[in-house]
This record gives structure tokens, sequence and C-alpha cells, in this order.
């Protein structure tokens, strides 16, 4: 997968659940995470956090919405149930991208919504909780964006191979097979 994503959360006040979201970021190979103004002590989020993603990837914090800085050409996706929000199945994940959630029973501030270049949803019945939604997020990111061999019609696994990349081969290949193809007195 071409591109890098990083996600985080704003107002997290539960140590447990920033940890889930860092440790299940780690594990979907997210390239950083971040908290803005956060109400958890981030000491304790080792707990849950088994995998210690605050050591093996970068880890930003930030005091709120307006501090938050990204990589130039990032786009910023807030994961919140908003009228105008794209239902995330519909949803094209940009290249390079930060998704960043809102605190548990609470909300994405205005501060962080005005921010956001997309905002998404997950189509449910009402609020899951936020280390379910972040995995969420990075599981249709990863599914969506992947190289994975095409869903079978019917139920079971594929049938047809992992397609090849569309970029083609290297270009150091691509010179040699031109030069073999060349006739030798061209050389």
């Amino acid at each position: 997968m071409r591109g890098y994503f990083g996600i985080g959360v704003e107002g997290i006040s539960k140590p447990m659940n920033l940890g889930a979201v860092t440790r299940t970021a780690h594990a979907f190979g997210a390239s950083f995470v971040f908290t803005v103004a956060p109400a958890a002590p981030m000491r304790e989020i080792n707990l849950t956090d088994t995998s210690r993603a605050a050591t093996n990837m970068p880890f930003y914090q930030f005091a709120d919405a307006d501090d938050l800085m990204l990589p130039k050409g990032c786009s910023l996706i807030g994961v919140e149930i908003t009228e105008d929000a794209i239902e995330l199945p519909s949803f094209h994940h940009p290249r390079c991208a930060a998704y960043v959630l809102g605190p548990e029973r609470g909300i994405l501030s205005e501060g962080m919504l005005s921010r956001c270049d997309y905002t998404v949803k997950i189509p449910m019945k009402f609020s899951i909780n936020v280390g379910l939604a972040g995995a969420l997020v990075m599981y249709d990111r990863l599914t969506s964006m992947g190289r994975f061999a095409p869903r079978p019609q019917r139920p079971g696994g594929p049938t047809e191979p992992k397609p090849v990349p569309s970029f083609g081969a290297p270009a150091w290949v691509k010179k040699e097979k031109r030069r073999a193809q060349k006739p030798k007195d061209a050389r």
C-alpha cells in the first residue's frame, strides 16, 4: 500500500481506550498516533497497549485543535456522527491521511471539525466505543486500499490471485528488457 496514515483522539478521558487505539494502530501499520487535549493520564495507556506502540512509532500530543500539526499533503478525516458525514463504506480514503476520533460520551470539537477535510461516519444505529470505531476505520482503509484478491461471488475464499500492481516492473527491469531487445550492433 502506498502512502501513510496516522490516527488520533481528541479529548479522550479513559486510558484503556487510548491504549486500545494506539495498540490497534500499531497492529494496522499506522505511521503515527496522536492525542489532542487528552484528559486521560498518559502513563496508564500501557495497561492496554501491550505492544508499546508509543515507543515503536511517533506519538504526538497537542494541546488543542489549533495546535494540531500534520505533514504537508496529509488530509485530516474526522470520524463523527454528523448529518453531512460520508458513510465509511462509500468513502475513498486519501493516500496520506490522519483520522481523528472524538471522546467518549462526546463529539469532536467545532474547532476540530472545521479543520477536517472530510468527516466520515460508521453506519450504525448508535455510537460505539472509540477503540472499536478506530479499528473499523483502519480496517476499512486496509481493505479498500490494500492489494487483495477480489471477493468471490459465492460464499468462501477467493478463486482469483491478488491483482498485479498497476505501476509495473521496476524501472531498471524495464531498461534491461529494452536493452536486450535492441540488435547487438545498435548497443
